[in-house]
């Protein structure tokens, strides 16, 4: 997923956090953080017992996500290190969730369920609050992520029919659907900087995904794969580098390497989930010699690092899920334990 795999996303990420199964998914806001750790801090949550990072501004000062509230819903929060964690909001019922944020932090962009418990794809800023993007016909959609300047949104929503297309989102033209390579679904993961290329994953009659580079110019293109299928998570800003998973191996491709299989922690599967505008790091999850699921920073300098010996942590704690890197590459948000909480929890390394 890149982060989001429409519909079921949710559902398995609330039992995630819950703690239920081990799995993707220090100024603290909410109820607080773990405190001071050494190179992490936690960001607490909105009151309830679990949270998740999934984005981070340019510089990392703003970072989205969800959290759960003393009721136990889950809500969509933007945090930032003097206000902490802002609730954005619903439409009406009380489920929401924050995947993707502009380069200066003012536009946000999610899921939100509506009354009619309908999950609806949402463009947030401080003065409009929640704006419903719509759909492609059918009652369905995520946004998944955004552009540099917040202008383009892409994700993935239904069709009149229930099939689930990837979109690619403006205020002048709406949700514009981007098609498939002949099967029936489709989403958009990762958007460039200016909003001109587009990077998911697109079935073909057999029903088998395939990562993707889309153009207005050239449409859906397939980058290949490590064996059978792929799909594609982010993008670098000047849309040339491309990141996401194959055949459960996490995968860097350009145009004149190809795509380049990046390892793993000592285990068997990896993914790739966001990589920073120059395209030189990227930041994912792999399972370690253990079959531990274990959150990781690439270069090609230094290969792949679990980031908890990058960036130490408490001892019992541990970072599960790197979602997302900033722009300039410095700092890591994602989800792991924290063992002073003795909860699943967002973070970001200092």
């Amino acid at each position: 997923m890149r982060k989001i795999l429409l519909y079921a996303a949710l559902v398995i990420a609330l039992a995630v956090c819950d703690g239920s199964f081990t799995s993707r998914v220090s100024a603290g806001g909410g109820s607080g953080g773990g405190g001071g750790t050494v190179g992490v801090t936690w960001l607490g949550t909105l009151g309830g017992n679990s949270s998740q990072a999934y984005e981070a501004s340019s510089n990392g000062s703003v970072i989205v996500g969800y959290s759960s509230n003393p009721s136990g819903s889950y809500r969509a929060f933007r945090w930032t290190v003097t206000g902490g964690m802002q609730d954005l909001g619903d439409f009406g019922y009380a489920y929401a969730a924050a995947y993707g944020v502009s380069s200066d932090g003012s536009v946000v962009v999610g899921e939100a369920w509506n009354a009619n418990f309908e999950q609806r794809a949402f463009r947030w800023t401080a003065a409009g609050g929640l704006q419903d993007l719509g759909t492609l016909g059918g009652p369905y959609a995520v946004a998944a992520e955004v552009s540099a300047n917040g202008l383009v949104v892409v994700g993935e929503a239904w069709t009149a029919d229930s099939n689930t297309r990837a979109f690619r989102w403006t205020a002048a033209t709406g949700m514009q659907e981007l098609g498939t390579f002949g099967g029936w679904d489709s989403g958009a993961y990762g958007v460039s900087a200016d909003g001109s290329v587009v990077v998911g994953r697109a079935q073909d009659p057999s029903g088998q995904w395939h990562a993707y580079r889309w153009t207005a110019a050239t449409g859906m293109v397939a980058i290949g794969d490590l064996g059978l299928s792929s799909e594609a998570f982010s993008v670098s800003a000047d849309g040339t580098v491309v990141i996401g998973r194959s055949d459960d191996r996490a995968f860097r491709w350009t145009a004149a390497g190809g795509m380049q299989d990046l390892g793993t922690l000592g285990g068997y599967g990896a993914a790739a989930y966001d990589v920073s505008a120059n395209g030189a790091v990227v930041v994912g999850d792999s399972s370690n010699a253990s079959g531990m699921r274990r959150a990781f920073r690439w270069t090609a300098a230094t290969g792949m690092k679990d980031l908890s010996t990058l960036y130490p942590v408490e001892s019992g704690s541990y970072l599960v899920y790197a979602n997302a890197v900033s722009a300039d590459g410095l700092k890591v948000v994602g989800y792991g334990y924290n063992r002073q909480k003795l909860r699943y929890e967002a973070f970001s390394t200092k």
